[in-house]
């Protein structure tokens, strides 16, 4: 059996899975690999996640797991007492709730805005249909930024008393399209939590290898 294999690249959402690595205290070998880095370890990707996605996570065992969320429930729920998830089945309702809506209207917007030819026939040369679907998306995801600041912080913090997976999810899928700055001025409060998990002592080493030049 091998150790954890985690397949990612820094400034992308792999430091998602990477910070819930480290409070679950687990030695993992990071492999750098990301679509847009064409020199990386694109083909061993690809063999263990078709989609060629990051991040990337291959147990000991061999079980590949793959969605940011995901990673960060199966984490929770193999190591308790690490504080992932609430020790309380209602707690760890609202954060597995929390978890799969910023992966369904929040972190899945931003492909759609980096990418916007995916998403529209024929629109690979047309730069102003490219266009109306980011402004129209980013829209649409700081709405949903919105609703997620009014409806999910739990206590002092989105999983409760203390951070965990919700609030480290949160504070990277909301670098990302100008929601930071947006909140700044829609939510300022929540931005303000944001940043100040952005400096938490428990993911300051992953953050600064993501971000920090």
């Amino acid at each position: 059996m091998s150790g954890y294999r985690l397949f990612g690249s820094r400034r992308s959402g792999s430091a998602i899975a990477e910070a819930g690595l480290a409070i679950a205290g687990i030695d993992y070998r990071l492999i750098d690999a990301a679509t847009w880095l064409p020199e990386s370890a694109l083909a061993e990707l690809h063999r263990v996640n078709p989609l060629g996605q990051i991040p990337t996570l291959v147990l000991p065992g061999g079980e590949v797991l793959t969605e940011s969320a995901a990673i960060l429930i199966h984490l929770g729920l193999m190591h308790p007492a690490c504080g992932l998830l609430p020790d309380s089945a209602s707690g760890r309702a609202h954060v597995i709730r929390g978890l799969v809506y910023l992966a369904a209207n929040c972190y899945s917007a931003i492909s759609v805005i980096d990418y916007p030819e995916r998403w529209c026939a024929d629109a690979d040369d047309d730069e102003p249909a490219k266009e109306r679907i980011r402004r129209g998306t980013r829209q649409r995801l700081y709405h949903h930024w919105e609703i997620f600041a009014d409806a999910f912080l739990l206590d002092r913090y989105l999983s409760g008393a203390a951070p965990g997976a919700l609030d480290w999810m949160a504070s990277v899928v909301s670098r990302w399209a100008g929601t930071r700055s947006h909140l700044r001025e829609a939510r300022p409060a929540f931005a303000t939590l944001m940043d100040e998990l952005d400096r938490h002592p428990a993911v300051t080493a992953v953050f600064s290898r993501h971000w920090e030049e």
